[in-house]
């Protein structure tokens, strides 16, 4: 009696790759996933994502993007994906996706979670101490050779004590505020409503809280309530001994009145991880000796990017799989005409 043939395994499902990948993970998601990969294409991204549409029977309905990357998953990609279900973000910030264009489509959103709270509290701490401590114009100062010649590098400030106001009392607010208490600062926060349960001090207005405080950091998301909240009201309020350190959006500060403030010496200093223009940085920050500058690294480390390819790859697996995500972003509700 002939015996039933073996059953075909299961296609594996298709998925847009729309950020640069190292090769663990490229090998990680082709073993589990028919990759589409956007930057090994050499195609423009309307000509990519017909050409992904156009090549199988059944259409990629996941894809996998990098936050404040070149791709926007706004509605001009949305229209040219109709299959999509699914979009999962390596950041924890979601302002280049349309959350509103994927409730209406039905498209699932994941982001980052938590994952990278801790590094980009690290780093704002880092920067701070950088700033006051003016740590990157010192080793240049060493490495010119100027010490033997000139003497001991001028007197810095510390960060013990400091007043420090956060801009963003999220996760990674609340960690910044965490290891301040270290410091023994004094931390108080200003955000769309005050947080219950936290010891610091509240501020409805960003200015109120940058007027009683020595350094500001910002580390809220980006919306239409925070672009540019650190204006020239906000520096003029922190005055010519405040320094700013930004480790959320670029366009949570305005460029232009920053570096005329720095210029004019209305506030004494900046760190900056992240810029309106990326990865342009304006030529006058980076001529600054009280400025120190970061290349949008606060949330990457080793530790933190293997922590990132895995939920990464978790997420698309649930989804396939029909089970909820693993860090999924709440998407606006509709409402019914």
């Amino acid at each position: 009696m002939a015996t039933a043939s073996a059953a075909a395994p299961a296609a594996k499902p298709g998925l847009l790759l729309l950020r640069r990948s190292d090769a663990t993970f490229s090998t990680a998601l082709r073993a589990r996933f028919r990759v589409h990969d956007f930057y090994a294409s050499a195609l423009p991204l309307p000509a990519f994502l017909a050409a992904a549409g156009a090549a199988e029977p059944d259409p990629p309905r996941a894809a996998l993007v990098v936050a404040g990357g070149a791709v926007l998953v706004d509605s001009a990609f949305l229209d040219a994906v109709p299959s999509l279900r699914c979009v999962v973000t390596t950041g924890a910030g979601v302002d280049h996706v349309d959350l509103a264009g994927c409730a209406r489509r039905g498209v699932a959103v994941a982001g980052a979670g938590k994952i990278f709270s801790a590094d980009v509290a690290d780093h704002a701490v880092g920067l701070l101490i950088a700033v006051l401590r003016r740590v990157a114009a010192a080793d240049r100062y060493v490495r010119a050779g100027l010490w033997p010649a000139q003497g001991d590098y001028p007197l810095t400030s510390k960060l013990s004590g400091k007043r420090v106001g956060i801009i963003g009392l999220g996760s990674i607010g609340t960690l910044i505020a965490k290891r301040l208490d270290a410091f023994g600062c004094v931390v108080s926060y200003h955000s769309r409503a005050p947080k219950p349960g936290v010891p610091y001090r509240y501020y409805p207005d960003a200015a109120a809280l940058a007027g009683d405080s020595d350094a500001l950091v910002v580390a809220c998301a980006l919306n239409d309530a925070t672009r540019r909240i650190v204006g020239r009201r906000v520096l003029d309020a922190l005055g010519p001994d405040g320094v700013v350190v930004n480790v959320a959006r670029g366009g949570n500060v305005d460029e232009t009145e920053l570096v005329a403030a720095l210029r004019e010496g209305r506030v004494a200093g900046a760190g900056l991880d992240v810029f309106e223009n990326e990865p342009h940085v304006p030529p006058e920050l980076r001529e600054m000796d009280n400025v120190v500058l970061t290349a949008h690294e606060a949330v990457f480390t080793e530790e933190s990017t293997a922590d990132l390819r895995d939920l990464m790859i978790g997420n698309l697996e649930a989804f396939f799989a029909g089970k909820p995500l693993l860090t999924p972003v709440t998407l606006p509700l509709l409402g019914h005409s």
